[in-house]
């Protein structure tokens, strides 16, 4: 959307926005708002007769239009002419105003809350089936950014636009009532009004446009922060923290500009607000004294009301700037919302029975987009139930694009995959993907319990044994119970921030006791021990060698001892298979690549 565009046209386009999350309902706060306006001016209406009956216009025949009209009204309900039901009248409508005002305040409230949930859910539920290629084509900050950041602020704009549509139908109501009392003060009230929203029009389009900017430098704030801690300890071990903290000094000078300017013009439209309400109205009063020569009683009424009018229009030009103020997180987060929508992992309708016979790639070529050459080529490969197969090859080889093709988050090319004879394109991933266990050198590790980590939360092992039995044969089966059994809270123990508590072959054993305690029937190990040394090494390796034969192992390494004993062994080369076999007919075959490799030790 241009900054030029229609401000009117834009606010009913971010109306539909928040109509699309909220549905009608919100619309209720505009109708409270309306009613309240309603009372309230009537409440000031009620005041002509009582001028009336005090003495103040005259005699009746001075009222004229409204004023003897509700004259007239209150002496056909049998009306005695006591000035106490007046004042009880105007005192109730102002009473019903007030309680009004609460039920649409509070139920804008009622609404925000309703919108924050809704916006945060849904957001979570679209970052859990997004397609992984959008996933990877974005930084960690920018998703941060609109589910933390961006989410907060669309709250803002909407408490502001919910205020904007009250503030216009208070003023349209008090206007109308000024209009009625006196035409040339509704009159006046709809020019001054007009003039206010013309001369503010160009304010609201350089806050919008500042909005749009703070916007998207909160989501590279986010990202360079988030850059920074995740790289905390090389930084500083290196003394390099320096060149980040130019970036991030840079990105916050931006964004600190970006909200002067943006508070300046919020400031500007405040401290205004005042003086012209107060100006606008003595030109009403000095125009009604020289020129018209109203009864006191009506231009005390349409003063009242007219400024209730004019401070309801400027009230619409105060939130409508402060909605603008924020109008950038509302886009940002349709925006994203929009992405999702067209970067959705499709899925089949077919779930899989449990595995049992093959996982078979049949000439399978991937590209990880049209401006690059294809990262695997010709792929032919087999792995049976319960063989433990390993992929071997240089880096860039296409071995961890095996495997994500393996869990079905990349798709061919071209080429078929079959999972146990039926194509995998056909089949839900979901019910796959409950079959893997997938451990890489990306150690993922919560900030949690032991015991949460292992079960990603499925219980309280205090209350529940049979949960605490399984997680501890899980333990048993990695390598890591008599370590976790040592500590003074064992399964309990919280192990910080991304497992920094642990080492990394602890963090690693881990990882894999909590891919077995889902009891996988295939486990994938994408480099799961090259960033470990050998004493770590050997556990796992312990683990693995136990479980073959039980499950199906799918094995990534450059280490020799990692895949010395598996059955099948592939070996790849810039995205193509070149060599395979079992182990020890390729190891013991002279020239063979594996053999190769296995001299110049990449593996």
């Amino acid at each position: 959307m241009k900054n030029k565009s229609n401000i009117f046209f834009d606010l009913v386009h971010y109306l539909q926005i928040f109509q699309k999350y909220l549905g009608p309902k919100i619309y209720i706060v505009t109708a409270l708002s309306l009613i309240a306006a309603i009372s309230e001016g009537v409440g000031f209406l009620i005041v002509l007769p009582l001028f009336e009956v005090l003495g103040t216009s005259g005699t009746e025949d001075e009222l004229t239009g409204i004023g003897k009209l509700l004259f007239n009204f209150f002496i056909y309900l049998g009306w005695d002419g006591s000035p106490i039901v007046l004042i009880i009248a105007i005192t109730i409508t102002f009473l019903l105003k007030g309680l009004l005002v609460f039920g649409s305040m509070a139920f804008n409230a009622y609404l925000i809350a309703q919108l924050l949930r809704e916006l945060k859910e849904r957001l979570f539920d679209h970052y859990s089936v997004m397609d992984y290629q959008y996933y990877s084509s974005r930084d960690t900050g920018h998703f941060t950014n609109v589910m933390n950041n961006q989410i907060n602020t669309m709250l803002i704009a909407f408490r502001s636009m919910m205020r904007l549509g009250s503030e216009f139908v208070m003023g349209a109501v008090y206007v109308g009532l000024a209009f009625a009392v006196s035409w040339k003060f509704g009159a006046m009230a709809i020019l001054f009004g007009l003039v206010l929203l013309f001369v503010f029009q160009g304010l609201n389009i350089y806050v919008r446009s500042l909005s749009r900017k703070t916007a998207k430098e909160s989501g590279i704030l986010s990202k360079l922060l988030i850059q920074y801690l995740h790289a905390f300890k090389y930084l500083i071990s290196t003394n390099q923290s320096h060149h980040l903290r130019y970036k991030f000094f840079e990105s916050v000078d931006r964004f600190v500009d970006f909200e002067l300017r943006r508070r300046v013009a919020e400031t500007l439209t405040f401290s205004l607000r005042e003086p012209i309400l107060v100006v606008a109205v003595m030109i009403i009063i000095g125009a009604q004294i020289a020129y018209f020569n109203e009864p006191i009683g009506p231009i005390l009424v349409s003063i009242a009301l007219f400024y209730r009018g004019l401070n309801s229009f400027h009230g619409m030009q105060l939130h409508g700037q402060l909605m603008l103020d924020q109008i950038g997180a509302v886009e940002m987060v349709n925006d994203e919302f929009n992405r999702q929508m067209h970067n959705i992992e499709h899925d089949a309708d077919i779930s899989m029975d449990t595995f049992s016979e093959s996982v078979e790639f049949q000439n399978v070529n991937f590209s990880y987009g049209d401006e690059f050459d294809n990262a695997l080529s010709n792929i032919d490969i087999k792995i049976r139930a319960f063989q433990s197969v390993a992929f071997v090859g240089s880096s860039g080889a296409g071995k961890s694009t095996i495997v994500d093709l393996l869990t079905l988050i990349l798709r061919p090319t071209s080429g078929n995959i079959l999972i146990d004879g039926q194509n995998s394109s056909l089949l839900k991933s979901s019910s796959w993907r409950s079959q893997i266990g997938y451990v890489s050198q990306d150690m993922v590790v919560f900030d949690d319990s032991i015991a949460n980590n292992i079960s990603m939360w499925q219980g309280d092992i205090e209350e529940n044994p049979e949960l605490l039995f399984q997680i501890k044969k899980a333990c048993m089966q990695a390598n890591i119970s008599d370590f976790i059994e040592s500590l003074p809270e064992q399964y309990n123990t919280q192990v910080g921030d991304r497992g920094i508590k642990l080492s990394g072959g602890q963090k690693q054993r881990l990882f894999i006791a909590r891919e077995l305690f889902r009891q996988p029937n295939i486990l994938l190990l994408d480099e799961a021990t090259s960033a470990l040394d050998t004493d770590s090494e050997s556990f796992i390796q312990e683990s693995i060698d136990s479980l073959k034969g039980s499950i199906t192992l799918v094995i990534i390494a450059h280490r020799l001892s990692t895949i010395r004993d598996v059955d099948y062994v592939y070996v790849l080369d810039q995205g193509s298979i070149i060599e395979s076999g079992p182990y020890q007919t390729l190891r013991d075959k002279k020239g063979s690549h594996l053999d190769q490799l296995i001299e110049k030790q990449t593996l």
